[in-house]
């Protein structure tokens, strides 16, 4: 009942355009994980510098466990490094540090966009859930109201994957540039952190081109590409 061959049609470019930038991402962070920075700052120290070379020294900077699971959270102003980030001094950390003090930067010069990502975050944690179960309710009832209610809910999800890709292509752009203005690295070096910052944006990109093939679908199923009367 629940198996539709069309869903993966629609959803086939997304799938392997996620393949393609987890492998991408992956594979810079490990071979640039393995290049030391000139400079010697680790992840920690490089984030510290970036931000009081900015003038920011109220952002709090801690290790975090998980791979990759390094990120900015602006309600407690908190800079979270995964531990391979944290403490190695390699170009990829260093990148992936300044990416996210670039989100500080974000932050503490009220970019709109991540304001309006951070607005979106309740919105989409009660939404998400939602969606999924009034949209199956919908298909398996045949309830064209639920499921274009549920349709509307999952467009919250899709907002957001949009909203976030200027967010994550402003924060590599200030840490590309900062990063060599601050002497963190040597202009040369800085090729290095932008293959795996452009490398994780990428991923980014995939995630938003799913969430929309995902929404194309959901509305193949709703009806509204059907041309009949």
């Amino acid at each position: 009942m629940f198996f539709d061959p069309v869903y993966f049609l629609f959803i086939l470019p997304g799938l392997l355009l996620a393949m393609w930038a987890s492998f991408k991402t992956k594979s810079a962070f490990d071979h640039y994980s393995r290049v030391p920075s000139s400079r010697g700052f680790t992840g920690a120290e490089a984030a510290r510098r970036l931000l009081t070379d900015a003038g920011i020294r109220d952002v709090r900077i801690e290790e975090t466990s998980g791979f990759l699971s390094d990120h900015y959270d602006p309600t407690s102003r908190t800079l979270r490094l995964s531990p391979s980030v944290y403490g190695s001094s390699s170009i990829a950390a260093i990148g992936v540090a300044c990416h996210e003090a670039g989100h500080a930067l974000q932050h503490a010069q009220n970019y709109g966009a991540l304001g309006l990502r951070s607005a979106l975050v309740p919105l989409v944690n009660i939404a998400s859930p939602g969606a999924y179960i009034l949209i199956l309710l919908g298909m398996v009832l045949m309830s064209s109201p639920l499921l274009m209610l549920g349709i509307i809910f999952f467009s919250a999800s899709v907002v957001f994957a949009l909203v976030t890709l200027p967010v994550e292509y402003d924060a590599s752009a200030r840490a590309k540039r900062l990063m060599v203005h601050a002497g963190i690295v040597s202009p040369g070096e800085e090729a290095g952190a932008a293959a795996v910052l452009n490398a994780a944006f990428l991923t980014y990109v995939a995630a938003a081109v799913s969430a929309l093939l995902t929404l194309l679908y959901y509305l193949y199923r709703a009806g509204l590409f059907d041309r009949r009367d």
